[in-house]
Formats: C-alpha cells, structure tokens, sequence
C-alpha cells in the first residue's frame, strides 16, 4: 500500500530539488516597439528569442541564457512599449509566475531600478521569493543583488553596468545550489573597469555585487546580495547568495507541499499533524544526502510554547495539562511546527602559512 501520498510528494520533491535549484527562472523585462512583441514570451533555449526583438533586446537575452555551470532552465521576456511609462504591467505579470530572478531592460534606468525593488520587497514580504538583479542600487536587501561594475568590455563592444545585468541574472540562475558563484568566471569578458583589491573589499562590504580582472581573466568577487544592515533575525549569512537561494527553495518547497497536498485533505489531529512532521523530516534528510543542507542538524517538531499559548488564549487553564495532551489538545484548524536547518557555505576563505 506504501506511504500516505503527503510522505510520498515531499519526497518526490526533495529527490529533484538540486536540479531545480540549479537551472532557475530568469525574468526579463524588455522595452520594444516592434510588432507582435508586446507581452510575455517565454524561453527555454536562446533559439526562441523573438526575432522581432531590436538588435540590443536580443543581444541581452542571448546574455542570459550563457549561464554558469548550468543555463537557466527558463527565460520569461515582458516586452512592454518603448515609450511605456513604468514597468507595472510586467511586475503585475512576473506576480503571477514562478521567477527565481528579475531584471530591468538593458538600459534599465534609476527610477526603473528602484521600481523593480519596491515590487521584490513587497513581495518578499507577502511569502514569496523573487530576487533582482538591479545596477548601482543599494537596496539593504537580501533579495536584491546591486551589480555595480563597468566599462565591460566584450570583444570590440564596452557594456555598461545595467547593460550586463541580464547576464548576471543567467549566472547566477545557472549556478547549482550545492556551490556559490563566487569567483565565477566571465570567460566571454576581456576587460572591466579596474579596481584594486581594497576597493572590491569595500564595495562587497557595502552589499554590491562586482566583477573584477585578476590579471588573467574576470570572475565575480563574492556571491553577496545587498543586504548590509544585520540582525537577530538576519545575520551575516543572509548576505550569501547561495544561501538565501537555499533558504528560498525550502520555504517555497513546504508551502506548496502543504497547500498541495494536506491542507483541507486531513483532520486536524494529533497523528495528522505527526503525518506532516514525518513528511517534512523526510525533505529535510533528502536535502542533507544532496549536500543542501548540513548532515544531521535538521529537526522539526511540534512548537509546544505556541500551540499552549494557543489553548490560553482559548480560556483553557494549561496549568493542569501535561505536555502529552498539550500535543494532543484540539487547535482548530492551526498547526503550530518549528523546525531548526543548517544551510552549509561553500569554501572561500582560505588561509594558508607556508614556511621556509
């Protein structure tokens, strides 16, 4: 008969979450006029780029789709009008689907820049987990990555920062999860604007995401978003790229997982809620075997302080219970889980004596 069908979509989903990670959606918003391009057009392969598309909006997807060690596995354009006052029509489409990463035209502008992360930390704040890629813009977000390098030099062309941001979307999306795209390297870049090995450790200090010569080729500096201002709640990991994609991947993982599949399908019951505790669990131990997660540090249980809390505010004197029936105590329709991971960092510190 095999296990309940929750146990077995958790599983299913924790056995292809690598490679899920590891080839993510890119969305582009382009501006063009030509005929026939407005709206949406999405792509798996850089041979379905809309040939309409003018000579710089194809050129900029073509970017996207080189990747890193991976391609993105889709590309999602939103032509809007040339002329198009904002990019709200694009934003309220990219809302609507499932997009690990964002960018603006390539000539994305200021005010178009700080439009694309009011939306990602609106929506961010609303449970779900888009990022952009945006230029010179210092967001203090862990959804925001502020690319600021210049004077991109790729054969006889020079590229300006927000021009190269849909490349940086590509890498980043191509990256697999287990890695971080730190000191990735750019091969199809000759040159950048140079910068000395004190000004790439402000600038990543300060959130910025670069790309900088090492004397033989050009590679990211470090895999950092924008977020600079660290808390309790937000410490210096969440700075890593690599692991907030993690953490993103987790949480989209559980909640579609739960709605799917449990939600409104089982009584609210003690062995129900142990059901999905097992069903996490599982997840989790497939993510550790992946190399995701940190092997043997993931947990989850009931949260017995929030479901008493719960019961108190129901009227219902906790002082008698023991801790068995506060598990097993009616909460309507409320589940109350807490859950501990641990997202491994990749290996880019190295610090080596060497004596003669």
């Amino acid at each position: 008969m095999g296990l309940p069908n929750i146990n077995i979509s958790f599983k299913n989903a924790a056995a292809t979450a690598t490679r899920r990670a590891s080839r993510g959606v890119v969305a582009v918003i382009l501006l063009d006029s030509a005929a026939g391009t407005a709206g949406a057009h999405v792509m798996t392969s850089d041979t379905q780029i809309p040939k309409e598309l003018s000579v710089a909006n194809k050129e900029y997807l073509s970017h996207v789709f080189l990747g890193y060690v991976n391609k993105p596995s889709k590309v999602i354009a939103y032509v809007l009008a040339a002329d198009a006052e904002g990019l709200s029509a694009a934003l309220a489409y990219f809302a609507t689907q499932k997009v690990n990463y964002v960018v603006g035209p390539p000539d994305c502008t200021t005010a178009q820049a700080a439009e694309i992360v009011t939306w990602v930390k609106a929506q961010r704040a609303d449970k779900r987990t888009p990022k952009a890629i945006v230029p010179n813009t210092a967001a203090d977000n862990e959804g925001v990555i502020n690319f600021t390098s210049d004077e991109i030099r790729v054969g006889d062309k020079i590229y300006t920062t927000s021009g190269y941001c849909g490349r940086i979307a590509g890498l980043i999306a191509g990256t697999p999860i287990t890695i971080s795209c730190t000191y990735a390297e750019l091969p199809e870049i000759a040159d950048v604007k140079r910068m000395t090995e004190s000004e790439i450790d402000t600038a990543i200090d300060a959130g910025q995401f670069v790309i900088f010569h090492d004397g033989e080729k050009v590679k990211v500096g470090r895999g950092v978003n924008s977020l600079t201002t660290t808390t309790d709640q937000k410490n210096g990991s969440w700075k890593k790229i690599k692991i907030i994609e993690a953490k993103d991947m987790i949480e989209d993982d559980i909640r579609m997982l739960t709605q799917d599949n449990y939600i409104g399908k089982y009584s609210n019951t003690y062995d129900h809620k142990c059901l999905l505790i097992t069903a996490i669990k599982e997840y989790f131990d497939q993510l550790e075997t992946d190399g995701v997660l940190t092997a043997g540090k993931s947990s989850v249980e009931l949260d017995l302080e929030a479901q008493e809390a719960y019961l108190q505010g129901k009227g219902i004197d906790t002082s008698k219970l023991s801790e068995q029936e506060i598990k097993t105590a009616d909460t309507g329709s409320h589940v109350f889980l807490k859950a501990t991971v641990s997202i491994p960092d990749t290996i880019e510190d190295i610090n080596l004596d060497i004596t003669f």
